[in-house]
């Protein structure tokens, strides 16, 4: 019983790890766009422009984060294949 656990542990920490990073990525994103709207709404649209972009960047990079790591890694440990993304 010790050793599949042990086993686990690999996968499980980079599952976690994935996890968080994807939803730590979502959350400055989702910021970084309120941020944007409130800029442009105080009438500074170039830092607006800059900031939506830099969240859509955030937000990209946690939405593959979470579909290139996270479901691989998620349907292996629960033991089904994952379908391809290409």
């Amino acid at each position: 019983m010790t050793t599949a656990l042990l086993e686990l542990l690999p996968a499980l920490l980079e599952l976690s790890v994935f996890s968080l990073g994807a939803v730590g990525l979502s959350l400055v994103g989702a910021y970084v766009e309120r941020f944007a709207v409130v800029t442009a709404q105080h009438g500074q649209p170039l830092l607006a422009l800059w900031a939506a972009v830099m969240g859509a960047v955030a937000l990209y990079f946690a939405y593959s984060l979470a579909v290139d790591r996270v479901v691989p890694t998620l349907a292996e440990l629960v033991g089904r294949p994952s379908s391809p993304t290409e």
